[in-house]
């Protein structure tokens, strides 16, 4: 076909990204446009509606300028787009369009104390049941009910039936379409505590509940399909249509090719988020994970457990910056190596509480296990091994959750460049650990969505078929033994720790 490109636009919580990639997923150009967040009171974050719009129109645009010079001197011929929102990030506007508050971004943490009255409560069992998520700040509905309560204008506008909700996906494609397409996809959909992950459709009881009944709320579809058609204000001779959308993390998810029952993703940056693809059947999760849509098309919807480590490459920094031990992260790997075990030391990174599947968020940071043998190599080894250690013991409560064994763990992000983390990894899973050399799979994952919606590409199958050249394979068992019986050591001094709290 003629138009052998697709356009990504990765809008995160830091920037907005736009990418050209061609026919066979390969980025072409691609541009990165800062956006700023708010902070109007301790524990809340927000960001500007018409910023976060404008930052993609110029992406876009300095995107196929780019590409203007890097080519031919003509714009990409551009089969469809793809578009990856920050997931629980959630803006409200009325009927002519104008946004009644800033964007509520999902680090916000205003409705604490409504997440604590939900708790142990009826309610929140239904929550579970029907979305899959826990009573949390992270996910919006809490967030929105804070509003409700606390905001008169948006309290008046729901109670009118003049209120319109939107996650980011949303928005941008209301201003993308000047307002004639009013959607969103399943997976963001499944962010916001609201929606029915089994019935695929807003969930009335819960809507009720939170007095949301007056409340607008998109018409959810799967990722891959045809939402709208947009030039970008000019910016394309013709318009483009938009035929995916999704979630960030989902995104990832699907473009580390994670398509089949087993395969599982992390990606590894100051936290880490792990989705395992369960398949046609969603997983209630026993074990600390939560339930959520992996990806869908209109002819199949695939689910997944995810599990998030609060803090990963965030214990490499706090070692570097606070207590000084190395003057660069790419050290840690010398020094870790240079002894051949961490001795018996052990650091739990619960500086901000300890995440999946564990849930201490009350739980401080420690290192335990010290002797005067002890040195600054064991505890940078004993920092780097926490982070297989974490992902371990959240793989383990999702294979005991659902019952299927990992197959294979694909992961990006900046811890990838540490071999030692790596290798432990694999050796400690006993799965080959891949990464596919790609540093934006949120917004390779939409490209290859909007490609499957648009025919360039035919399917799955033709996915699976494409290669990266700079692909790194770790293979289980070079240090098996060892990496085997530190983890064992992990899951003790937990235990006991987990005993006086």
């Amino acid at each position: 076909m003629p138009n052998k490109y697709l356009l990504a636009i990765d809008q995160g919580t830091s920037a907005t990204k736009a990418i050209v990639f061609d026919n066979q997923a390969v980025p072409a150009v691609q541009s990165t446009i800062p956006i700023a967040s708010v902070y109007p009171q301790p524990g809340f974050v927000e960001q500007k509606p018409e910023e976060i719009y404008q930052s993609v129109i110029q992406a876009v645009r300095n995107c196929f300028l780019e590409f203007q010079e890097a080519d031919t001197g003509t714009l990409p011929e551009i089969a469809a787009c793809g578009v990856s929102n920050q997931r629980e990030t959630f803006l409200l506007w009325n009927e002519e369009g104008e946004p009644v508050t800033n964007a509520v971004v999902w680090q916000c943490k205003r409705s604490v104390e409504i997440c604590q009255s939900i708790q142990g409560t009826d309610l929140e069992n239904e929550l579970k049941r029907r979305t899959g998520l826990i009573a949390d700040p992270y996910f919006s509905g809490t967030k929105l009910l804070w509003l409700y309560e606390n905001d008169s204008t948006v309290r008046e506008a729901l109670d009118q039936g003049q209120l319109y909700f939107g996650t980011v996906d949303t928005w941008l494609l209301y201003r993308l379409t000047n307002g004639t397409q009013y959607l969103t996809d399943y997976t963001n959909a499944s962010r916001t505590l609201l929606f029915n992950i089994e019935t695929l459709a807003w969930d009335r009881y819960l809507i009720q509940e939170f007095n949301f009944d007056g409340l607008n709320l998109p018409e959810a579809k799967p990722s891959a399909f045809e939402f709208g058609s947009t030039d970008f204000e000019g910016t394309s001779s013709e318009k483009i249509p938009i035929t995916a959308m999704i979630g960030d993390s989902h995104a990832a998810l699907f473009g580390e090719r994670c398509f089949q029952p087993g395969e599982a993703k992390a990606t590894l940056g100051t936290g880490s988020s792990i989705l395992l693809n369960t398949g046609s059947q969603r997983v209630q999760s026993e074990n600390g994970m939560m339930t959520t849509i992996g990806w869908s098309t209109e002819k199949l919807v695939d689910y997944a457990l995810e599990g998030v480590i609060v803090t990963c490459g965030a214990t490499i920094t706090w070692l570097r910056d606070q207590l000084g031990l190395f003057a660069e992260s790419a050290e840690t790997e010398t020094l870790a190596r240079s002894v051949e075990s961490n001795n018996g030391a052990y650091l739990i990174p619960a500086f901000s509480g300890l995440g999946a599947p564990h849930w201490k968020m009350d739980m401080k940071g420690m290192l335990v296990g010290l002797t005067l043998g002890t040195d600054k190599n064991h505890i940078v080894r004993a920092a780097l091994e926490s982070i297989p250690f974490q992902i371990k013991d959240v793989i383990t409560a999702m294979e005991n959750d659902s019952s299927i064994p990992l197959k294979q763990l694909k992961v990006d992000g900046g811890i990838t460049t540490n071999t030692f983390v790596m290798q432990s990894l694999s050796d400690l899973l006993n799965t080959d650990v891949v990464n596919i050399g790609v540093s934006n799979v949120s917004a390779l994952g939409a490209a290859c969505l909007a490609g499957l919606t648009s025919g360039v590409f035919r399917d799955i199958g033709h996915l699976n078929s494409l290669a990266y050249e700079d692909t790194t394979r770790f293979l289980p068992g070079k240090e098996t033994e060892g990496i085997r019986d530190a983890y064992q050591g992990w899951q003790e001094t937990l235990a006991r720790l987990f005993q006086t709290l």
